[in-house]
This record gives structure tokens, C-alpha cells and sequence, in this order.
């Protein structure tokens, strides 16, 4: 007859403390806690910050008053009802976001989907549902995971959000959107994601948080928007952890 011994949480958590030290989820020098940034990598992060575009969430030099729209937003409006990242990808964030995607931590997926939620605020406080952008099964069978799951799903659960893992499907295997043009993306990903009819109550009539690790041109999530809207989302939000910029910010 076996007796199991309940371990007191304080005593469970000093016991992992002593076997695996609190260290920074980059540079892994010690640290007061697990799952976060030592103070030189936290002040290394450009972290996207007001004043920005209401729309597209690009960062403006100067506070330009509330409600303003950048020159891109009125030219070019996106197919998305907004965009919020948490920050510019360079350095320190790029590099989490590689070891997250390429090299299997997903222990980082829920330092970073704190700051997502952050970063959504009051999007995800008034939306209805968190939607990952999906792999192609393919892709998931070679890969094991889907990081962008893995960020929505610790978003969903920091938020008190549902999470709907089935509600947008991949249909076809594209090729990878590094390397290609805004155009070449934008082609890649036509008509690449549906939402089954099985998932349609979960998208019809809802506000959406949409949720990637990059936005980079645009073209996927775009993509998924189209997708969403013409199965009824009123409104979709996007939400990435990364936000690229061809030019300086």
C-alpha cells in the first residue's frame, strides 16, 4: 500500500527553487523570480507604447492627440479592425521570439502572453474569444506545436477569455513567408483559412482577439481577418507579441 505525502506549495515551490534557480528567460543569469527579464535585457526591449495609431498601433514620435490615425491607416486601412503588439522586433524580443517558435520553449509562452494582454488591454477586455492563427496539419506534424496557440492560449487563460483552438483552419500549405515580398506574401496566404461550419456559432456575432507572434506586412493575418469576417466576426483584434518595420521607429 503506497501513502502519498501532500507537499506544502511554499515548500514545493523552495524545493524548485533550490534544484532549478530563478533565472532570466534570456540571458539566464540569476534572477528574484522565474518567468521573467533581468533588469539589463527588460531596459534592452523596445516595448510599443503610447502615443500610437489607434489603427495600426505604430508607435508616433510625438503625442499627437487621442484618436489620431497614421498617414498608412488612412491610405491604406487594413482588413483588421485594429493592431496591438508588444513590442519592435529587434534584439531581445526577436530572440524570444525564435527560441519560442524554433527551439521549443514554450516555458516562455506565459512571460509573453502576460505582456499580450497587456498590450490588448481593451480589446481583449470587450472581445468574445482568442483565435490563434493556425498551422497547416502538415506543418504541426513537423514542427509539434503551434506557438501561435501556445501564446493564445495562456492570453485566453490570463484574460479569462475563451479560447477557440478549431474556430479558424488552415485549408492549404503555403510556403514560408520569409524571404518573399509584401505581394508574394499577400498570394501565399489567399484563401488559405476558413472557418469550419461546425465552429460558425463560436465566430458569428463575435468580437475576436486574433492572435500571432509577428506582424511582419500583414498578409497572414490579414488573411485570417477575411477568413473570420466572412463567417460573421463583427470586429477583429490582432495581437501579436512582435510588430516588424521596414524603416526606423
Amino acid at each position: 500500500m503506497s501513502v502519498s505525502v501532500a507537499v506544502p506549495v511554499g515548500i514545493a515551490a523552495l524545493l524548485r527553487d533550490i534544484v532549478f534557480p530563478p533565472s532570466c528567460a534570456h540571458c539566464h543569469c540569476r534572477t528574484g523570480r522565474h518567468g521573467g527579464l533581468c533588469p539589463r535585457c527588460w531596459s534592452s526591449m523596445r516595448f510599443i507604447e503610447r502615443p500610437f495609431c489607434e489603427v495600426l498601433g505604430t508607435p508616433f514620435s510625438h503625442d499627437p492627440g487621442p484618436g489620431i490615425l497614421s498617414a498608412e491607416a488612412i491610405a491604406h486601412p487594413p482588413v483588421f479592425d485594429r493592431l496591438r503588439s508588444v513590442a519592435l522586433h529587434e534584439g531581445i524580443a526577436r530572440d524570444l521570439v525564435h527560441d519560442l517558435k524554433y527551439r521549443d520553449r514554450t516555458d516562455l509562452a506565459p512571460m509573453m502572453a502576460g505582456w499580450m494582454v497587456r498590450a490588448g488591454g481593451e480589446a481583449l477586455s470587450a472581445c468574445d474569444a482568442v483565435i490563434a492563427v493556425p498551422l497547416h496539419r502538415s506543418r504541426l506534424f513537423s514542427r509539434k506545436f503551434n506557438q501561435s496557440a501556445e501564446l493564445a492560449r495562456h492570453v485566453a487563460r490570463l484574460s479569462g477569455k475563451p479560447f477557440s483552438p478549431r474556430a479558424l483552419h488552415r485549408r492549404k500549405r503555403t510556403a514560408q513567408q520569409v524571404g518573399l515580398t509584401a505581394n508574394a506574401r499577400a498570394l501565399n496566404v489567399r484563401g488559405a483559412f476558413a472557418v469550419p461550419e461546425s465552429c460558425l456559432p463560436d465566430v458569428f456575432g463575435r468580437r475576436i482577439v486574433l492572435i500571432d507572434d509577428v506582424f511582419t506586412t500583414g498578409a497572414t493575418v490579414s488573411a485570417a481577418t477575411r477568413a473570420l469576417k466572412r463567417a460573421g466576426a463583427v470586429e477583429v483584434t490582432v495581437l501579436t507579441f512582435a510588430r516588424a518595420f521596414s524603416g526606423p521607429i
